[in-house]
């Protein structure tokens, strides 16, 4: 059974980085944080923690677009977009101007 402190707590264990890359190494392989930290017989909050820290998180747009990019690219559809209304609203008047002339 587990060592308890007069306190009823476990003593707290100290791991090394080596033991800490294996560890989210087995997140990885297993796809589940419980699953790792049971086989491992520690706290699936130390390992969470653990895989925060040492594996980066993905970038918020996918690949790692710069801002400029960004801005240019909605300039661009914003363009797009004001040409397509456009476009729209000539064909509902060239709609409306054939439907008044075929009655």
């Amino acid at each position: 059974m587990d060592e308890q402190q007069e306190d009823g707590r476990r003593p707290r264990r100290s791991y090394d980085e080596a033991f800490k890359r294996d560890a989210v190494r087995l997140v990885a392989q297993e796809g589940y944080t419980f699953k790792a930290a049971a086989s491992l017989g520690m706290s699936e909050q130390s390992l969470r923690a653990w895989h925060a820290k040492l594996v980066p998180a993905p970038a918020p747009c996918g690949e790692s677009a710069s801002v400029n990019e960004l801005k240019a690219e909605n300039a661009r559809l914003r363009k797009q977009l004001k040409r397509v209304e456009m476009e729209r609203e000539i064909l509902k008047k060239a709609t409306a101007y054939f439907a008044k002339e075929s009655l």
